[in-house]
């Protein structure tokens, strides 16, 4: 007899999760799959939190539109994947309505991964083609460990095409943070031990 494994949906993910507070749980769905987020190191969400900082002070001076850290995306027509980037942009036009309280039904227009310990950079990768393949424009996968980025985009095959930054360069927010340029050694101020 073959047991069937237990398909999940942005429905369950809110019913487990509790909106009403008392639960503080966090997960993911890839195809139906629930995978529950452990919390971050410190490191990983000061990293977040500069990257936000960064992303909020530029957008916000030129009205270009909004950042988010770890908030929930799954795209318009399929309630089987929900992903939460660490830091997410989206541009002016494409706003969610900020007085609903419930997760983003598309994808970001920018979406940040960083690699934590517990990550492999082909997780990594997954995660950024079904961001791609569902409309996002431009994914970074950012690995503190090693001090440089990965830059994801679809290529004109619809395959997943990666172009890593290392520590020396700079990342570009290209069509989607137009004029938007970031030092790899602004994201990494303290050098390792």
């Amino acid at each position: 007899m073959e047991v069937k494994k237990r398909l999940y949906t942005v429905d369950d993910v809110l019913d487990l999760q509790g909106w009403d507070g008392k639960r503080d749980r966090k997960y993911e769905l890839i195809d139906g799959e629930l995978i529950e987020m452990s919390p971050t190191n410190y490191p990983h969400a000061r990293l977040a939190g500069r990257l936000f900082r960064y992303f909020e002070d530029y957008a916000e001076s030129r009205n270009l539109g909004e950042a988010s850290v770890e908030a929930g995306f799954h795209p318009a027509n399929d309630r089987s994947t929900l992903l939460a980037p660490d830091v997410a942009f989206i541009v002016r036009a494409r706003r969610p309505d900020p007085a609903s309280f419930t997760l983003v039904g598309f994808m970001p227009d920018l979406a940040v991964e960083i690699k934590s310990p517990s990550n492999t950079m082909a997780e990594l990768r997954r995660k950024a083609a079904i961001y791609l393949e569902n409309g996002t424009q431009l994914v970074w996968l950012i690995d503190p460990m090693k001090r440089r980025a990965e830059i994801c985009r679809l290529g004109r095959d619809g395959r997943l095409q990666t172009h890593t930054v290392e520590s020396g360069g700079k990342l570009d927010g290209e069509d989607v943070l137009p004029g938007f340029e970031l030092a790899l050694r602004q994201l990494f101020p303290i050098s390792p031990d």
